[in-house]
């Protein structure tokens, strides 16, 4: 039994269903404020407690998957659709100054952490959740640039290649026909370690408050908010952290079961 992937699939479905039934439904109205009840312990009125302004921590939570899950998989989208290409033109013409490039415009961009591509983005257009999208978009490119390059690279040695060639089948064709499906299972392995990371990124932006603004709700606002009263009320800084821990650690266990199940070496074992 895969149970990395059961987990992994688990923790993810759940905190995605979250995400979309916060959609149509929250127990609690996020905007609303209500002073006397401010910092309330977990109870049957408010199940995860609130927080310094009253509001029901539990809608707090759900309404703030909604900005972390969507930040992630737009960034992740970002680079599969910008890095994918890049990589599989560098592997068609591996030495050339084109390859040179593309992989020193890769080391470029990896100089430059999220957070610092976030402020100098939020400098000009200032901090929003689309900022955010941008900043993490763009340092994904590089990541899967070169891990098709270097997947795609050693395919084209192989001689059902050769055999295309022969065929008359151009670099473009040969790349999209035979390389990428071939390099499907390591992208797909990749996209769930960059959405966890991307979750990551985005709380951590939120955090020092380049990422969503209030008063829509982010897990790492959450936590900036929280920060100066752990001592008085623990449950505020907790429930958001253990939100992006349980689904951080989901998506990482769905990465490791994806990749023992599509490695064709472990014969589909965990």
């Amino acid at each position: 039994m895969r149970w990395t992937l059961t987990i992994g699939a688990i923790l993810c479905a759940t905190a995605t269903g979250a995400a979309l039934l916060s959609l149509f439904w929250t127990p609690h109205d996020v905007t609303q404020m209500a002073i006397a009840d401010r910092l309330l312990p977990p109870s049957g009125a408010h199940w995860l407690g609130t927080d310094h302004y009253g509001r029901n921590l539990m809608s707090m939570v759900m309404a703030g998957a909604q900005v972390s899950i969507a930040v992630a998989l737009v960034a992740v989208a970002i680079g599969v659709g910008a890095g994918v290409p890049l990589g599989l033109i560098a592997a068609a013409r591996r030495g050339s100054w084109l390859d040179d490039a593309i992989m020193r415009g890769n080391d470029l961009i990896f100089a430059f952490p999220s957070l610092v591509i976030a402020i100098l983005i939020t400098a000009t257009r200032g901090p929003s959740a689309l900022n955010a999208i941008i900043a993490i978009g763009i340092f994904n490119i590089p990541v899967f640039a070169r891990v098709t390059r270097g997947a795609a690279m050693p395919l084209w040695t192989l001689d059902y290649i050769r055999a295309a060639r022969v065929a008359g089948k151009g670099a473009a064709r040969i790349s999209v026909e035979h390389i990428l499906p071939n390099c499907a299972n390591l992208l797909i392995v990749q996209a769930t370690i960059q959405f966890s990371l991307g979750i990551l990124a985005e709380a951590g932006l939120a955090y020092v408050g380049l990422g969503a603004q209030p008063p829509t709700p982010s897990w790492g606002r959450m936590l900036a908010d929280a920060q100066t009263m752990v001592a008085q009320a623990p449950h505020v800084a907790i429930v958001p952290g253990l939100a992006i821990v349980l689904t951080v650690m989901g998506l990482n266990l769905l990465g490791d079961g994806l990749r023992d199940a599509l490695d064709p070496r472990t014969g589909g074992r965990a």
